[in-house]
């Protein structure tokens, strides 16, 4: 059943990640009246959804705090001025009219009404990119992962994780702690992630690294039984004994509903001036 709030908000805010949260913060310190609109089911966005255990490390006044204690602590930031906070609500239209509120409708035919909008979606809906591989679909949650939602899981295992970013070797240092071994794979001689981090896998003892190298094949029937990879200069091939896989090879994403808002949108993101 479709609802309609009937009161008028002083500004919506689409999307409960950190920025979202922050915002609503910031807009209940200035005596703002909140409502804060989000599709998941859970507030803080990638870092609740796709990483909620895992360390971050680039958040001022934090040396590292981990992704759930962060979006706690912006939680509780917030609530001191009582925004009204929906979950579960994709918004899939806006309506900008002259001398009147702003209406926004969800996915679930609920009506808000806002006299200004916050865009704070990020990327919009986003999915990780998957293997291109034999049985990798089949095999998916049966060794093969692509988020980590718990590091206990992994205890005393051995894992291959392939990827150069930044999430993939922040899992690598912080899984080194749980697991047997790690032996961690790139395609390419350089990697993209912060510096210090590279340096710290180069210099762990309990990962085993391999650039220029990629995933060939996965074993296992009902589950990982292994895999094997291939250096992609000499083409070379090893093959490795491991009991999970995890691969993070960057996201796919998508504006969704937001491209038919009538906003400017470049490449895949909307067009701001200097005063957003």
């Amino acid at each position: 059943m479709s609802q309609n709030t009937g009161s008028i908000s002083d500004i919506a805010i689409i999307g409960a990640g950190p920025v979202g949260l922050y915002a609503s913060y910031y807009a209940g310190l200035r005596d703002m009246n909140v409502i804060l609109l989000e599709s998941l089911n859970q507030l803080g966005g990638q870092l609740g959804a796709l990483y909620p255990k895992k360390y971050i490390y680039d958040v001022a006044g934090y040396p590292k705090i981990i992704a759930e204690e962060l979006v706690e602590n912006l939680l509780r930031q917030a609530q001191q001025y009582s925004p009204k906070i929906y979950l579960g609500e994709k918004i899939v239209d806006l309506k900008v009219q002259e001398d009147r509120p702003v209406e926004l409708v969800s996915e679930k035919g609920n009506q808000y009404f806002a006299g200004s909008v916050l865009l704070a979606a990020g990327v919009g809906a986003f999915m990780p990119r998957k293997l291109d591989l034999q049985d990798a679909s089949a095999l998916e949650d049966k060794g093969v992962h692509y988020f980590v939602k718990d590091p206990e899981l992994f205890r005393d295992k051995r894992l291959l994780i392939i990827g150069g970013g930044d999430s993939a070797l922040d899992w690598s240092l912080t899984l080194q702690d749980y697991v047997k071994e790690i032996t961690h794979i790139h395609m390419l001689k350089q990697f993209q992630a912060h510096e210090e981090s590279v340096l710290k896998l180069m210099q762990s003892e309990k990962i085993n690294v391999h650039i220029h190298a990629q995933l060939k094949e996965i074993h296992g029937d009902d589950y990982v039984a292994g895999a094997t990879i291939i250096n992609n200069v000499d083409g070379s091939e090893q093959k490795l004994a491991v009991d999970e896989i995890l691969c993070f090879i960057g996201y796919l994403t998508n504006l969704g509903p937001i491209k038919n808002w009538g906003l400017e949108i470049v490449g895949n993101a909307v067009k701001v001036n200097e005063k957003m």
